[in-house]
């Protein structure tokens, strides 16, 4: 009588990828496809209506529910999903390539850098609205003021350690969750650093920066976060 083996495990992802996803159907397929291989990528639904939770497993991404909308709360939803020892961040709307963390991830598992983030360069002039480009400069000058850190972005390409990321107990579930990283790693000491990347037009509407009005509330969640004390209670120490 012979037995099969079982089936040997899969290898678990060296990197996973949140992709926090509201209606991206368009934008979806360039932007898997360009996620480096060995890499997984975790696909956040945050309540789509036009099938992109379908598009995401058929084209062979974890996808996660969350029904909480907002931007943050399907950032950390992804963060708490992933298991790999490095996280990476990056939107799911094909204005920014995946593929453009491979240095990052380089970067952080060198242990060159705690927190590496994307510093967005425009390809066109209606890559990056002028209001969201103003809002952009006032909150870094705000957070150089708050914390020393001279950044010229706060854009959402970034990578770090999974279990660091967790240790930071980030607790905005809104348009401050990005802002509520820098700052709490900065008050924990991180070596954070900055690249330059591509920053091209999105595919669909902005769901957040694309108005005037979109802009204001990011500013005013993010202007938020920059009034937490630095010791904050219940903080590990």
């Amino acid at each position: 009588m012979t037995t099969s083996s079982p089936a040997p495990e899969p290898d678990p992802p060296s990197v996973d990828v949140v992709l926090p996803c509201l209606d991206e159907a368009a934008a979806l397929p360039w932007v898997l496809e360009r996620v480096p291989p060995g890499w997984r990528a975790l696909v956040v639904d945050n309540g789509s209506t036009d099938g992109s939770d379908r598009i995401a497993r058929e084209l062979g991404a974890t996808v996660v529910h969350e029904g909480r909308r907002g931007f943050g709360a399907a950032c950390h939803a992804g963060l708490t999903a992933a298991t790999a020892d490095i996280v990476c961040f990056c939107d799911c709307d094909a204005s920014l390539d995946p593929a453009d963390l491979l240095p990052f991830v380089r970067e952080v598992r060198a242990g060159r850098a705690d927190l590496v983030l994307g510093r967005r360069r425009p390809r066109s002039l209606g890559a990056w609205p002028v209001h969201a480009r103003a809002g952009n400069l006032a909150l870094s000058r705000l957070l150089r003021r708050r914390t020393g850190l001279r950044l010229r972005d706060l854009g959402p390409l970034r990578a770090a350690r999974r279990a660091d990321l967790l240790a930071l107990e980030l607790t905005d579930r809104r348009s401050g969750y990005p802002l509520q990283m820098v700052v709490r790693a900065a008050d924990a000491g991180w070596r954070i650093t900055e690249h330059d990347v591509p920053y091209a037009p999105r595919t669909g509407a902005s769901k957040v920066t694309g108005t005037w009005r979109g802009t204001f509330q990011t500013v005013r969640d993010m202007s938020r976060v920059l009034q937490e004390s630095p010791a904050r209670e219940g903080a590990a120490s």
